[in-house]
C-alpha cells in the first residue's frame, strides 16, 4: 500500500500521524493538515475522502511498520531478553529525542468509543500484533531460563505492554523522557529471571 501513495499523500499521512501522537483522533481536523500541509481542505479530501479514511491509513502503516520491526528484532537478536531490552530501548530513544512521545495506537485505545470503527479494528489488530509478538518472545523467555512469568505468557504480554503504555504516559504526565526508561526498566527486571 505505501508503494501506491503519491509523495503529497505521503506527506498528509506523516503530519496526521505527528496530529495523531500529540493530541488523538478528536484533537486535529483536516484544517490542522492543511495548515501543515500548505494544501487545500478539498486537495486532502482528494486523497482521504474522510478522516476515518485518512486515520484508518496511519494505522494500517503504523502496524506493517511495527510488525517489520519486530519481526526485525528477531532476526538480528534472537534473544528474547535482548529483544525485549531493544523493544524498550526504541522507545526510550523516540522518546527522549522527541521523533515519536507515544504509541499512537494506545492513544487512539484511549478514544476507542468515540472512534469509527474501521479505526478502532485497526487499533486492536495492532494491539493484537504487539501481544502476539510479546507471548512468543515472553515463551522463548521461559524456555531458554532468561525469563520467569507470574501468570501465562499471554496474559505477561499483555501486563507488559500496559506498562510499556502506562511508561509512556507517566513519562508525559512528568514532562520527564528519563521517567519511561526508569518505568519501562521495571518491567523488564520484573519477568528477569537474573533479579
Amino acid at each position: 500500500m505505501k508503494e501506491t501513495l503519491s509523495p503529497k499523500a505521503h506527506e498528509i499521512l506523516a503530519q496526521a500521524r505527528s496530529l495523531l501522537e500529540a493530541g488523538g483522533y478528536n484533537g486535529f481536523s483536516y484544517a490542522d493538515v492543511s495548515a501543515r500541509v500548505k494544501i487545500s481542505k478539498a486537495s486532502i479530501h482528494h486523497h482521504f475522502p474522510s478522516k476515518a479514511d485518512l486515520v484508518r491509513t496511519v494505522v494500517e502503516l503504523y502496524r506493517a511498520e511495527a510488525r517489520e520491526g519486530l519481526a526485525l528484532l528477531d532476526r538480528q537478536l534472537g534473544d528474547p531478553l535482548q529483544e525485549l531490552n531493544a523493544y524498550v530501548d526504541y522507545w526510550s530513544t523516540c522518546i527522549a529525542g522527541g521523533t515519536a512521545s507515544f504509541c499512537i495506537c494506545a492513544m487512539l485505545a484511549a478514544e476507542i468509543p468515540m472512534i469509527p470503527l474501521e479505526v478502532a479494528d485497526e487499533v486492536r489488530g495492532h494491539f493484537e500484533d504487539l501481544t502476539s509478538w510479546l507471548t512468543v518472545t515472553l515463551e522463548k523467555g521461559v524456555a531458554s531460563g532468561q525469563l520467569r512469568l507470574q501468570g501465562t505468557p499471554a496474559e505477561e504480554a499483555k501486563a507488559f505492554m500496559a506498562s510499556v503504555h502506562g511508561a509512556m504516559l507517566a513519562a508525559r504526565g512528568f514532562g520527564d523522557a528519563a521517567t519511561f526508561a526508569a518505568l519501562a526498566r521495571l518491567s523488564i527486571a520484573r519477568v528477569s529471571a537474573a533479579v
